[in-house]
């Protein structure tokens, strides 16, 4: 009875100011269907605004930040996620004797930009030829074989893509359509799925029915089918068609051994299944992208398979492996609360993305949640929800609008629903945190203006800012060892283990005026039949090491010079070689 009293109070307390009533009304909404919480940001901020605020709403993609946060709270913006490789097998004269092993942790960034460098770390650890299979490890996550959620119709759309410890291109097929060239081809080869060309090209203008194909995904055959059909005009440009059809580790391995048959790495085997064995030997570590980038990526982009990633993720990290959605929803739930930051409230975490209607909370625990990012992690964690106007959900939404630049937010959008959470500044600098969830029949198009308006109006306060209205700087993470920003793409341990990192290199030595070829990056130094390889294609070679080992071929007057070279440098050493000026 008590807390009924409570939150019947907080109803009333907070008094809607006149120009939200307006626009309410406006809208044409009922209130029931509304929630509104505005406060001053920060967990001692002044509440400006309050309807409906502890009622319990569907909060489809906005739900996506309590699992971004989560993992920022564990890991710190610096983590990165593994993929390791092993060996039981005897190197030996450039042979690998037996199988390599991959273990996927559920980095959702692994794609198509990585095999380069992953093949030249192979490569690095004195293999040419692997006499036995590639074996894939996809047991640190328990998620099943499905290749899609089954939320809605639209079951081979990016969205509905399903989590798998082994992500590859976030498991999607890209089929490439060019119809001025008559040429239809796969992004990938990968045998593991059929395309059935039966497009008609015609002379129409490419506007209509006649811009993009038709696509049928037939999954009745062993091997599944894209078959593209309909008219297409001859005047389109290149189309390039996305799907959920296949395996994310049949693509790996197959684009994976595609790379290395590049750079001249023979795989005598084929892809099995099954967990790294226990006495394998670690030949390296090959990291994620920073959790900055995943977790920005997550929220502007509003990334579904990055969020149940995320989500498996921590369930593993917190309650060990293998990964079930179950504790993922646990290790949030105790993650937030732990750290002060889950507020009162029904909380229900389906895969800790949006794409669900069994996920449920409301207003004002989502603001408090969001309170305490902001008193933790200030701008740093704002600039990972999309910015009004700039990018993310809400770059053409607020454009051409008072509120460009000046709201950090993570939107939520189904059937019924649409939803908003953030923050605020108003041209003052004063800060605001801003949450509107409209669960309506009206909400696709009345509940976005709704929420517009009222951001508009905020921006337009003229409510000066204090000390306590701007956002503070990063704290660290108490449970995690911060480091600054890797600058190499590789980390070499004193330890027989390499750790191997998605990063932009820099340069460590200041320019010269001088070019070079680049055709390598590695964590040791090659063996010597590498730099025989070189000698042997009529080139002089030049090693430079620093937190990495990079080797490069002659020293060229000017870049002119150089990129003569390149492509045969490309031929004959590395596919990946280019022009540097050192």
């Amino acid at each position: 009875m008590i807390v009924l009293c409570v939150l019947l109070l907080s109803t009333y307390i907070y008094a809607l100011p006149q120009e939200i009533n307006r626009q309410i009304a406006k809208s044409g909404i009922s209130k029931r269907d509304i929630s509104i919480y505005i406060k001053e940001a920060g967990k001692n901020g002044k509440v400006v605004a309050s309807l409906n605020a502890h009622k319990t709403r569907t909060p489809a993609s906005v739900i996506k930040v309590l699992t971004t946060y989560s993992a920022l709270l564990k890991f710190g913006f610096n983590y990165r996620i593994q993929t390791r490789f092993y060996t039981k097998g005897r190197i030996s004269g450039g042979v690998l004797y037996g199988d390599l092993y991959v273990k996927g942790y559920g980095d959702p960034t692994l794609g198509n930009d990585d095999l380069e460098k992953i093949s030249s770390y192979i490569r690095a650890e004195g293999i040419n030829k692997i006499t036995g299979n590639i074996v894939i490890d996809r047991s640190f996550f328990k998620v099943g074989s499905r290749n899609n959620s089954g939320f809605d119709q639209h079951l081979y759309s990016p969205y509905n893509a399903m989590p798998d410890a082994m992500m590859f291109n976030e498991r999607v097929s890209t089929v490439s359509v060019t119809p001025k060239k008559n040429d239809v081809r796969k992004k990938n080869i990968d045998p593991s799925y059929k395309v059935v060309n039966k497009l008609q090209r015609v002379n129409k203008p490419c506007k209509g029915r006649y811009s993009w194909p038709s696509v049928k995904i037939d999954n009745s055959q062993t091997i599944p089918e894209f078959i593209l059909k309909g008219k297409i005009s001859k005047r389109c440009g290149k189309r390039d068609i996305r799907k959920v059809i296949t395996k994310p580790y049949h693509t790996f391995y197959y684009a994976l051994k595609e790379q290395l048959r590049k750079d001249s790495v023979k795989v005598a085997g084929s892809m099995t299944l099954r967990e790294v064995p226990k006495d394998a030997e670690e030949l390296f570590s090959y990291n994620s992208d920073s959790l900055e980038k995943i977790i920005s990526k997550t929220s502007k982009k509003s990334n579904n398979l990055y969020a149940r990633h995320l989500l498996l993720y921590l369930g593993a990290k917190v309650y060990g492996a293998p990964a079930t959605l179950q504790k993922g929803r646990d290790a949030i739930t105790t993650i937030l609360r732990n750290k002060g930051a889950l507020g009162n409230g029904v909380l229900r975490i389906d895969n800790g993305s949006g794409l669900s209607r069994v996920s449920k909370m409301n207003a004002k625990l989502l603001a408090d949640m969001l309170d305490n990012a902001y008193d933790r992690y200030g701008q740093r964690w704002m600039d990972t929800l999309s910015i009004a106007g700039v990018d993310g959900t809400i770059k053409r939404r607020f454009r051409h609008t008072t509120v460009k630049n000046r709201a950090w937010m993570k939107t939520g959008t189904l059937k019924r629903v649409k939803n908003i959470g953030g923050y605020v500044k108003n041209k003052a600098g004063k800060y605001y945190t801003v949450v509107v969830l409209v669960n309506s029949s009206k909400a696709k198009y009345r509940g976005a203006k709704l929420q517009n308006e009222i951001m508009k109006w905020l921006v337009g306060s003229r409510v000066k800012a204090s000390r306590q209205g701007v956002p503070p700087k990063a704290k660290p993470v108490s449970n995690v060892k911060i480091t600054k920003p890797v600058k190499q793409r590789i980390e070499v341990k004193k330890s027989p283990k390499k750790t191997l990192e998605k990063s932009s290199e820099k340069r460590t030595k200041k320019p010269t005026g001088r070019y070079y070829i680049q055709v390598g990056v590695f964590g040791k130094t090659p063996n010597s039949k590498y730099f025989q390889k070189i000698k042997r294609a009529g080139f002089t070679h030049s090693v430079r090491r620093g937190k990495n080992v990079r080797v490069f071929v002659g020293r060229y007057k000017d870049k002119k010079s150089a990129q003569r070279d390149v492509a045969k440098v490309r031929k004959q050493i590395s596919s990946g070689a280019f022009v540097v000026k050192l």
